[in-house]
């Protein structure tokens, strides 16, 4: 796994939103793509921030209203990343290390360029592996 990079199993299908979209905004954007986090950026595509699932549990637990909050009072802001060229290993031992699941890849000169996540790693590890006997 050392000489696999992240650019081969992150998914470039990003969602993304900007620090001033709203929470149900961001919300209904992962209900519809079917996904667990917007990736925020700004005007030029650099990354301000990510919102998960787990934000959301927050967003219930205290009752804030949902309509005409920004996604940025929630965001986690000083996101953790990792480039395509790092090795799945790096990026899964950052997953681990950090309890996350997802994990967006940027890239210097073009800002979030894709993410990788507990699923792309799973699903490249059933294709790639030889199974445990049984």
């Amino acid at each position: 796994m050392e000489d696999i990079f992240v650019a081969r199993v992150m998914s470039s299908s990003l969602q993304t939103v900007t620090p001033d979209t709203l929470v149900e905004d961001a919300g209904q954007l992962m209900l519809e793509n079917e996904v667990g986090s917007v990736i925020v950026v700004d005007e030029d595509n650099q990354l301000e921030g990510i919102l998960t699932t787990t934000d959301f549990v927050r967003i219930v637990a205290e009752r804030k209203p949902k309509d005409r909050t920004p996604v940025s009072a929630y965001m986690t802001q000083n996101v953790i990343t990792v480039t395509a060229q790092d090795s799945i290993r790096d990026a899964a031992d950052v997953i681990v290390e950090h309890g996350f699941h997802h994990l967006p890849v940027v890239d210097e000169d073009e800002g979030v360029i894709g993410i990788i996540t507990t699923s792309d790693l799973a699903s490249y590890l059933s294709r790639e592996e030889t199974p445990s006997p049984e």
